[in-house]
């Protein structure tokens, strides 16, 4: 029988449930990893007998996508953090460079959502703000899938492109920034105590593609919460009411995260340093001209291959930064 209260609250059941779930996707996982392993010794074994060399490319294939699906669940494993299993708030801001940074602040929204497509990952847009000529000065989505802010903490900083400008006549070579938050979508109740006299709450209209309140009412809510200067906006639900919760959930995560990095000296482990959105603060380098190059600067992790880390093949980054953390913690 369950302890007294087991499935009381809600949100612990829901927590209890998600940990069941991902527990039997890892069991699962492992399953089928057993299964193909021995379907490529039979193959092998099956080669030796026959003495058939035509084995040899159908057992290369199995190898491969063994070796893919192992690399993953073992990525996974490296999944450990108190909310790693929630889905993922990503914010982006375009920096300096104007309407070039606007454009490219769109191609890296483009970039995660093709990347969530790929994870079989959902993406909801809770706010977006048109730049004045192009592209987009800020966009708020969350990302819902099993680990997904588990995989995405490692995109939170300053991504740097430099490319020939399409919006420069005399076709000169630009660099442009844009910043990213991540965050976790916690859907318990924080301990997190708020004064009401600590918070300005702004209404306005809904800007941006979708829902069918869009510039008809003033719905969408802006939340400052003055003493840290932390902003959260939402414009995606059906209305003000909604709104306004959906931001004070994600006002309450952010300042739950404030919370726990100012108990920590290392506060990567959460949601990294605040840094300006421009020279010298980057993690990640995107080069389109004069070579092509995506770099990340923490890891050393690259690849000439641009144009399909642009088109979501993120993987070997987000890889490489999860086991580039997991060995810092184990040298502290």
């Amino acid at each position: 029988m369950e302890a007294p209260g087991f499935w009381d609250d809600p949100d612990s059941s829901n927590r209890k449930m998600k940990d069941l779930k991902e527990l039997k996707n890892t069991v699962d996982g492992c399953n089928k990893l057993s299964g193909q392993y021995e379907d490529i010794l039979t193959l092998i074994e099956m080669g030796y007998e026959e003495n058939d060399a035509s084995l040899i490319p159908d057992i290369r294939s199995e190898l491969d996508e063994f070796i893919a699906e192992f690399e993953e669940l073992r990525i996974s494993t490296l999944l450990s953090g108190e909310y790693d299993a929630d889905n993922a708030i990503l914010k982006l801001n375009a920096g300096a460079g104007g309407t070039e940074s606007c454009d490219w602040c769109s191609m890296l929204y483009r970039m995660y959502t093709r990347w969530a497509e790929r994870k079989g990952f959902a993406v909801e847009v809770l706010d977006f703000l048109d730049g004045d000529e192009a592209g987009i000065k800020s966009v708020t989505f969350q990302v819902n899938g099993t680990n997904a802010y588990g995989y995405l903490k490692s995109e939170k900083g300053v991504h740097r492109l430099v490319r020939i400008s399409p919006f420069n006549a005399q076709g000169k070579r630009q660099t442009s920034f844009v910043s990213l938050d991540v965050m976790p979508d916690i859907e318990e109740d924080l301990d997190v105590e708020i004064d009401e006299k600590d918070l300005r709450i702004d209404t306005y209209r809904s800007s941006g593609a979708g829902g069918q309140h869009i510039n008809k009412t003033s719905s969408a809510i802006r939340i400052t919460h003055i003493p840290t200067g932390t902003v959260v906006q939402c414009q995606n639900e059906r209305s003000q009411f909604q709104n306004k919760d959906k931001a004070m959930q994600m006002l309450k995560a952010k300042l739950f995260l404030l919370k726990q990095e100012a108990n920590v000296e290392k506060l990567s482990d959460i949601r990294g340093e605040v840094k300006d959105i421009g020279w010298g603060n980057q993690i990640r380098s995107y080069v389109l001209q004069p070579y092509k190059l995506v770099k990340d600067l923490r890891t050393d992790v690259e690849t000439g291959n641009t144009d399909a880390v642009l088109d979501g093949a993120l993987d070997i980054f987000i890889n490489g930064y999860l086991k580039w953390i997991n060995v810092s913690r184990k040298q502290q």
